[in-house]
């Protein structure tokens, strides 16, 4: 069985957990020890500015950025920039790209939205600041849950990748519709009116079949200025730019690559020896322009869309996502204890995560399959395909954002430690929801080698 394209996400993501995890590591040392909890804590209200004369680019309602605002609103757009263009490839020509392969891990990521959200409402109920973070829960983290299946190689079967894979993108839908919706302030209609002109010029250039890395991310960058101050949160423009985005190619390979070969032909035969690594080469005009040539032909074989998202792909996962996880998972545990965990947000995060993820995601793929809308992921069965189900409460990235969106700093010191408990149900419910998924998986995987990973 040939691997499917979302298994590049697999790949992708597994070395990203390693420096999640280190970040994530390093953000609670520095929040807790006595010499650098402070600097920690100051570090991330310093204001962030480029100004042009009097204008600054990074500024809100009229104030500057500070350092968390900037991770939050301008780093993560490239984040969600990411995930749209992800989200759109699967839609398109990948595991969500038709009924027969999309059902299952919608249904099962509805079901893994769902259910953690009625868990938390009902440790929380009657609350209504706690009410705030209902969707805490709801995400699947697609570094640190791939990362944890990572650690057992070829025993998992190709189908259960896919299906987690294709899962955690569907969640991470799920995910951005819930900020669009539920996280949206008082709104600037110029700004936004301004967004959407940007939007027709980028839907203009994706007609026009506009190839440039530089047009796109050019007027994206105007269009997260407009969101921002628009008082949709500003990650939506990253997801509304790579829906804009065009997948195609205008021609097919065959004919780029014969264009290649063509041109090669015309390139001069140079000699080249070990001697001449040390000394410096220039070729003429002429074949710089037969390069340019190829070098623009071999741009038309790749399409914009996979372009930018293999473009961005280090910088996320070795830059962004670590940032992130440094600045927001630094738990203050002064004034904690153990039972801090067992009641109000930190309670309602952690069962949401650990009980509620593996429920709806268990659940309502059960009952999809039983009907016979779908059909269990080749390789598995129900032992691993629940094990599979319970590392789904790994919960950090999103998680984390949506938590900071439910309890801002505006809202006064309740909000503020509302937001400490949130985070440690969350660091809490995904150590917890991995200890127990990879206990089971040791449990329920073959001893060798899954089907169709020969």
């Amino acid at each position: 069985m040939n691997e499917t394209s979302i298994l590049g996400v697999f790949r992708r993501n597994v070395s990203a957990s390693a420096l999640l995890i280190g970040a994530t590591v390093l953000a609670l040392v520095m929040a807790n020890l006595p010499a650098t909890k402070d600097f920690y804590a100051s570090l991330w209200q310093q204001p962030v500015s480029l100004s042009i004369g009097s204008f600054n680019v990074f500024s809100h309602g009229g104030h500057a950025m500070t350092l968390m605002d900037f991770i939050n609103d301008f780093l993560m757009f490239f984040f969600f920039l990411s995930v749209g263009l992800e989200i759109k490839r699967e839609v398109l020509c990948g595991e969500l790209s038709s009924r027969q392969k999309a059902m299952l891990p919608i249904i099962g990521a509805c079901g893994g939205m769902l259910m953690p959200v009625i868990v938390f409402f009902l440790v929380c109920y009657g609350h209504p600041l706690m009410e705030r973070g209902c969707a805490i829960p709801m995400a699947t983290d697609i570094a640190f849950s791939l990362g944890v299946l990572s650690m057992f190689g070829k025993r998992v079967p190709l189908g259960l990748k896919v299906f987690l894979a294709a899962l955690a993108v569907a969640d991470d839908l799920g995910g951005i519709i819930v900020i669009a919706l539920f996280y949206s302030e008082g709104l600037a209609w110029k700004y936004l009116l301004g967004a959407a002109v940007v939007v027709c010029i980028l839907l203009w250039g994706n007609r026009r079949d506009m190839r440039l890395k530089q047009f796109y991310m050019f007027f994206g960058f105007i269009l997260w200025y407009m969101v921002l101050n628009s008082g949709i949160h500003a990650t939506i423009a990253g997801v509304v730019l790579a829906f804009c985005i065009p997948a195609n190619l205008t021609r097919g390979t065959r004919y780029y690559m014969e264009y290649i070969r063509e041109e090669l032909k015309h390139y001069p035969d140079i000699e080249f020896s070990e001697a001449d690594r040390t000394k410096p080469m220039v070729v003429d005009k002429q074949d710089i322009q037969l390069l340019r040539r190829i070098e623009k032909a071999s741009d038309y074989l790749i399409s914009p869309l996979q372009d930018i998202e293999d473009y961005l792909t280090l910088p996320i996962n070795r830059m962004v996502i670590p940032v992130f996880a440094f600045a927001n998972a630094g738990v203050n545990f002064d004034g904690m204890s153990f039972m801090s965990l067992f009641h109000g947000v930190a309670l309602g995060v952690f069962l949401g995560l650990l009980v509620g993820k593996f429920a709806g995601v268990l659940s309502f793929s059960w009952l999809s399959i039983k009907l016979g809308i779908c059909q269990m992921p080749a390789g598995g069965n129900w032992k691993s395909f629940a094990s599979v189900c319970m590392i789904c409460g790994i919960g950090f990235t999103v998680s984390m954002f949506i938590a900071a969106l439910s309890y801002p700093a505006h809202i006064g010191a309740e909000a503020a430690e509302m937001l400490n408990e949130a985070k440690l149900g969350i660091l809490c419910g995904t150590l917890a929801s991995a200890l127990v998924g990879s206990l089971m998986l040791s449990q329920t995987l073959p001893k060798g080698t899954a089907a169709g990973n020969e």
